[in-house]
């Protein structure tokens, strides 16, 4: 490969070539310490085994006694349902039985369960309902290494929580270079308080298995690509054509860059020599359904090669065998908020060291393996050491809420890991209190505040689901919650036919913009469409997506019931026709008045603030129409310009009619 310069024999920086000892050679030494300490810390590579074998060994040495649970935290869904499906295998029984998982709007666990997956933010749910989390003997917190807001939060939680239950006991699994500061961090040191009898001497300990590892080769670019996607495309067909057997896989950033990958190597495969190895492409991104993402794990057919195309889901939280070759584009896609706008974004950023060397050693699992950076060596060098934790750059709304609801009303002196900038706590309190979830004290309003902590989605949706009775519009409010909790599009651009998909979108397209676009596609899915696989293939509507919006339409409605709130079901075909229109585009504006932005001449969109300059989605119905004012749901940053997605008309007298706290007229 031409542009490769060929690095020395590698092996990923955070293996120990001596530790080649598998993970069963550790477990009498894992097992005194998890007895003698309250905290362990384990250091580990993905692949080591410690996800799958830790929780086994425990629940063999007696931890589920008295019907206690061993709960292991991942900050994915996908690790959460992929490690749990692979440890019920080896445990011998049903998934959901005595091992099961627990996602957003996703319960698969019985009275039965004793090893139980789920994601950090899920256990911090249970919290609320079970502040010491006593139905846990131990909770191992997996991947804390990679610092998601969530994991940060239920370390302090934790730490609190083992004050009052010096018996749980806490497994830390963590990178080589960040396993001394979540010790310090759970030292009696680290606190003001004085430590309890129990506190003590020593807190936790530190223990190091790292896997088997084969050597690595790292190649980089000789001179700096401008197109990586195109890249990576290249370089799987350079790999397929020119080097041994086995798997590539391909990090890129995002779900849209993948299906574009995906698109590309479809087209060249037909150019392959017709006796040549066959590639079968996949994806792997967390919009895809459990099912779908099962297939990466299974064994490509006679005479092919598996090329998976993922996010940075594989650099650490699924171990995919048969990986020979990684193509590594450099980039992740991590969420940005400016707290100055108001707009939290999802921005493709350069990986930093530790994220790079976590891609490399995917390749070196079961052989030597080689790993193919798709920029220069100058560039890895010029890379951060580590990402910003997540807490320091995210919109903190959800968490701050969630905090309060947990009894922790001085969000300041929680106790973080990395405490978060003080204009992001403000801008979060303050938006806390546009939509009257906290009151002048910055107290948990009852019963909205409280309410909207419980319903599993975000802030605004929460406030837009609790006032849409009172628009007479709950039915429709709850559909278009379903919808755009999706995290994916519901339309789906079969090869060559992106004209009869976009005819298929206008079918059900309405006007007044993408909320109520998606609640016309939904009517007539479970109306006209029975809910069948044919109607969404006739359609281009993704028929697995919309079966997941059914069932969480299900979980929120439950939910509603529960605080008293009734729901009218008299679901006519064309809710927007019926006049309800305005009443939903109303009710939405009560919730997301923070993301209104008035149109220019010129057909982009500013914020109310002004400063930013937003263009509509080219998924969007509102792409190249006329609105004067509109909200909207998300906003991507592509680097050259910021898109907002899931857009609807509104009208400007509605934010100061509903958000009077949040804007007021210049005079």
């Amino acid at each position: 490969m031409a542009d490769f310069d060929l690095g020395s024999s590698f092996i990923a920086a955070l293996h120990k070539p001596s530790a080649l000892l598998p993970i069963a050679k550790h477990r009498e030494a894992l097992l005194y310490l998890i007895e003698t300490n309250p905290v362990t810390i384990v250091v580990g590579q993905t692949g080591s085994g410690k996800t799958t074998q830790i929780p086994q060994f425990l629940e063999q040495a007696g931890w589920c006694g008295d019907g206690k649970i061993i709960a292991v935290t991942q900050p994915r869904r996908v690790a959460a349902t992929t490690v749990a499906v692979r440890v019920a295998e080896e445990y011998g029984c049903e998934l959901g039985k005595e091992v099961g998982y627990s996602i957003r709007f996703e319960d698969v666990t019985s009275a039965a369960t004793r090893i139980k997956f789920l994601t950090d933010g899920l256990l911090i749910r249970e919290a609320l309902v079970d502040p010491l989390l006593s139905r846990y003997s131990i909770i191992m917190v997996d991947e804390a290494h990679e610092r998601s807001i969530s994991t940060d939060i239920l370390l302090g939680l934790l730490k609190k929580i083992m004050k009052r239950r010096p018996e749980l006991r806490v497994i830390i699994s963590s990178a080589t270079l960040q396993a001394e500061d979540f010790l310090k961090f759970f030292s009696p040191q680290s606190d003001d308080q004085p430590s309890d009898q129990n506190g003590k001497g020593q807190t936790g300990s530190i223990i190091s298995l790292e896997g088997r590892t084969y050597p690595i080769d790292v190649l980089y670019l000789e001179i700096p690509t401008e197109d990586y996607v195109e890249k990576a495309v290249s370089t799987v067909f350079e790999i397929h054509t020119k080097e041994g057997d086995g798997d590539i896989l391909v990090f890129l950033t995002g779900r849209e860059e993948i299906d574009n990958a995906i698109q590309a190597i479809s087209e060249r495969i037909d150019q392959l020599h017709p006796r040549a190895q066959s590639i079968l492409a996949l994806p792997l991104y967390a919009g895809l359904s459990t099912e779908q993402q099962m297939y990466v794990f299974e064994e490509a057919p006679e005479n092919t090669r598996k090329v998976i195309l993922s996010t940075n889901i594989a650099e650490a939280s699924v171990t995919i065998d048969g990986i020979v070759y990684v193509v590594d584009s450099g980039f992740v896609k991590l969420r940005a908020f400016d707290p100055r706008t108001g707009i939290e974004s999802l921005t493709a950023t350069p990986v930093s060291k530790a994220a790079a060397s976590q891609r490399a050693g995917r390749a070196g699992r079961t052989r030597p393996g080689k790993c193919f950076r798709l920029y220069t060596e100058d560039n890895f060098q010029a890379l951060p050491d580590a990402n910003v934790p997540e807490i320091q750059r995210t919109n903190l709304a959800p968490f701050v809420l969630q905090l309060k609801a947990l009894g922790i009303d001085n969000v300041v002196r929680f106790n973080y890991l990395t405490p978060p900038p003080a204009e992001l706590l403000i801008k979060a309190t303050e938006l806390l209190f546009s939509l009257r979830a906290l009151d002048e004290y910055a107290k948990l309003t009852r019963p909205l505040g409280t309410r909207m902590v419980e319903l599993s989605v975000e802030p605004m949706m929460a406030k837009t689901l609790l006032t849409a009775s009172s628009f007479g519009c709950l039915s429709e409010i709850l559909t278009i919650a379903a919808m755009t909790s999706l995290g994916g599009s519901v339309w789906i651009q079969r090869d060559g036919e992106k004209k009869q998909m976009e005819s298929a979108r206008r079918k059900f397209a309405a006007d007044e913009g993408d909320h109520l676009t998606l609640l016309n596609v939904y009517q007539t899915f479970v109306t006209k469409g029975k809910k069948e696989a044919r109607f969404c293939h006739d359609n281009h509507i993704n028929f697995k997506a919309m079966t997941r919006a059914v069932s969480i339409r299900g979980q929120l409605k439950r939910y509603l019931e529960r605080f008293g709130i009734a729901v009218d079901e008299s679901l006519s075909a064309s809710s927007a026709a019926a006049g309800k229109g305005e009443s939903i585009r109303r009710c939405l504006t009560t919730g997301y008045f923070a993301h209104a932005a008035k149109m220019q001449f010129d057909g982009t969109f500013r914020n109310v603030e002004g400063g930013t300059i937003l263009y509509a989605h080219p998924s969007s119905l509102m792409f190249n129409r006329k609105a004067d004012w509109v909200i909207f749901h998300e906003v991507m940053d592509t680097g050259n310009k910021i898109f907002i997605r899931d857009i609807t008309k509104i009208e400007k007298n509605w934010l100061l009619e509903y958000a009077s706290d949040f804007y007021q007229l210049k005079s």
